[in-house]
């Protein structure tokens, strides 16, 4: 039987958990087909880079047939519009035109004004020229932004008739996140702005220095876990969507004492120590370990530095 002093250290009590390389929501978009129709040509391939304004896919679209019609016949009856309007305000001067003609004429204009800027708005949406001489079924689809090709879900000669379904996704990757789902019983040792080490499976011999740019305020009902952010700059694309590693957040030293594990003594369900009250007199006393780490265990509470405990051998008492 071993009998010490406890003593009370210093400790850092680092955490380390799973982390994954993800795009940052806010630098992702998804691409949806203005119109519906066939898909002639595929311009890009699954994780390729694209630039914006770079075409990403031909449609062939008999709407875009509709969408021009509209506009031609709302150019025409606003055309007539204002002709009638400039003719009856300027016959009504000298009174030759009834006032509700006039009133009327004033309400057409304004409709056919509205109708006209309607159907331009649509064909400027949909990325043609209005008042082009080449009034084509063919629709080129364009990348909004510049980034990676994340998801690519149709082929070439697929018909698309849903258009609030996405053609792909793209992805700005040049700030990413590394994502951790942190256990809801270190929740308390995770804030914004604490320094962090991300080391990845595919660079074994570098580390990422960070800080933790976003714990989020909710907790996931089935796995228990609050997910963290941590925001990094990538050039050159290094890191990528999908990559696995790990995320240690630092936390600052603090004193607590700390006895050997041979020390506990479990007993119904219940961690406990021997603390000598006198000269070979004895009380098993419940501790609360924090965590135990190279075979010290770190105490929260139940005994204090300077206490005289059973080191080695405390199961002995209980047989």
């Amino acid at each position: 039987m071993s009998i010490d002093v406890v003593a009370q250290k210093e400790i850092a009590h680092d955490l380390m958990i799973p982390a994954v390389v993800e795009a940052d929501p806010a630098r992702l978009m998804k691409v949806l087909p203005p119109l519906a129709g066939r898909v002639t040509a595929l311009k890009i391939r699954l994780g390729e880079r694209v630039e914006r304004g770079q075409p990403l896919l031909v449609m062939d679209s008999p709407d875009l047939y509709t969408a021009y019609a509209d506009y031609d016949r709302a150019k025409v009856l606003l055309d007539l519009a204002a002709k009638n309007h400039k003719r009856l305000h300027s016959l009504g001067v000298g009174g030759g035109v009834a006032l509700k003609d006039i009133q009327q004429t004033d309400a057409d204009f304004i409709s056919a004004s509205a109708e006209f800027q309607r159907a331009d708005a649509r064909l400027r949406q949909i990325g043609v020229d209005p008042d082009t001489s080449d009034k084509s079924r063919i629709v080129v689809v364009r990348a909004p932004i510049s980034g990676s090709v994340l998801d690519l879900s149709v082929a070439a000669g697929a018909y698309w008739n849903d258009t609030t379904a996405s053609l792909l996704t793209i992805a700005d990757l040049s700030n990413i996140f590394v994502t951790a789902n942190l256990p809801e019983k270190d929740t308390t040792r995770v804030t914004e702005g604490q320094k962090i080490e991300v080391s990845l499976a595919a660079y074994p011999d570098e580390s990422f220095k960070g800080v933790v740019s976003f714990v989020s305020d909710s907790l996931d009902t089935d796995t228990r876990r609050t997910k963290v952010r941590i925001a990094f700059e990538n050039p050159r694309t290094r890191l990528k969507p999908g990559m696995f590693g790990n995320v240690t957040f630092f936390s600052p030293n603090e004193l607590a004492p700390i006895v050997p594990t041979s020390a506990l003594v479990l007993k119904d369900d219940a961690t406990q120590v021997w603390v000598e009250m006198a000269p070979w007199a004895f009380e098993a006393r419940p501790v609360d370990v924090r965590f135990e780490k190279n075979g010290q265990a770190v105490i929260q509470s139940g005994i204090r530095a300077g206490d005289h405990v059973i080191f080695k051998g405390g199961v002995l008492l209980d047989d």
